[in-house]
């Protein structure tokens, strides 16, 4: 009984502290795909049926189309601070990706080849041939994905912190080095513990349902420098959109499919079309891995930010985008 109690009380104690850390909750009619698309001038959403599910993404501007994919725990609005200007000189097109926000989050196809495919049937149905595209997280992998599967639709390839899954990532350590393991991300002894926790089936999603945003205030405390940089509305729309057993179960399917990424990865050419790699803490990463897979690119360090360089550096991040597809 007394064990019991104990449980009860630490259970209690640690719903008031989310409580009182949480942002207040904002009315469900300010986060939807519409009222955000509204805060864009100019841009509007849609819907495209494609490899058997419904892929959601917002575009809007004029010019070479620029297709923009997110990364886990977000969805198309992470990109929301550069669209505006982005769209001055290209269209573009920012994608939910299978599993994620507005699109359909159906039980396969999780693994970086077919997500790639999505967006190029997507792309391809809004009457593009050739595109730029560029990723972040998640986002990134699937877009290194797309260079490689369809180098012919590729004009130029953005990477944003994160490098496309191979044999090294199956070597990353289960534990971290004795003292580097904080609430903030240490860049020279990184130690991504999710990508394990990810791996498991079910689990998570009797954990998380209804309370994703424990897990997200956490990430962004740990992998942002300054994680005011994501406000209520921010939170509010990722919180949402990961709430779900469906929603997290098709983002935990993302880290499952790295095994078969893996084995995809092993049969690419090294890319011959332009490449920008830029990164905070993933900067090492994308050095050693294009290293060997690119023979034109580029990688550039992002100052003064941590993990989530759309939001944290939006004006750093333009310019370079800006001087490479331009």
């Amino acid at each position: 009984m007394v064990r019991s109690n104990k449980i009860l009380w630490g259970t209690a104690l640690l719903a008031a502290l989310w409580s009182s850390a949480a942002p207040a909750a904002l009315p469900a009619e300010q986060i939807t795909d519409a009222a955000l698309v509204q805060r864009l001038q100019g841009f509007s959403e849609g819907k495209v049926a494609v490899n058997g599910v419904n892929l959601h993404y917002v575009i809007g501007g004029k010019g070479p189309a620029l297709v923009l994919l997110p990364g886990w725990p977000e969805t198309w609005w992470e990109w929301h601070k550069l669209m505006p200007q982005l769209a001055r000189r290209h269209t573009v097109i920012a994608v939910d990706l299978r599993g994620m926000g507005g699109s359909d989050k159906p039980a396969t196809g999780y693994d970086k080849k077919t997500l790639a495919s999505d967006v190029h049937a997507l792309v391809k149905q809004l009457g593009y041939d050739r595109v730029d595209i560029a990723g972040h997280d998640i986002g990134s992998m699937v877009a290194f994905s797309f260079a490689a599967n369809f180098p012919q639709a590729t004009r130029r390839l953005v990477m944003v912190d994160v490098a496309h899954p191979d044999a090294a990532l199956a070597k990353w350590p289960l534990l971290p080095d004795a003292g580097t393991f904080s609430d903030q991300l240490d860049e020279r002894h990184p130690y991504v513990w999710w990508f394990a926790f990810h791996q498991v089936k079910g689990l998570p999603e009797e954990l998380l349902a209804g309370r994703i945003g424990m897990e997200q205030a956490w990430m962004f405390r740990y992998l942002m420098q300054d994680e005011h940089k994501l406000d209520a509305l921010d939170r509010a729309v990722y919180e949402a959109a990961y709430s779900s057993r469906d929603a997290i179960r098709a983002g935990n399917a993302w880290y499952q499919a790295f095994p078969q990424d893996i084995i995809d990865d092993g049969t690419y050419a090294p890319l011959a079309m332009p490449v920008l790699a830029v990164g905070g803490p993933g900067y090492e990463w994308l050095k050693s891995t294009l290293a060997a897979k690119s023979s034109n690119h580029r990688v550039a360090k992002i100052a003064d930010s941590g993990h989530f360089i759309p939001e944290e550096q939006p004006e750093q991040l333009l310019k370079y985008l800006s001087e490479f597809l331009d």
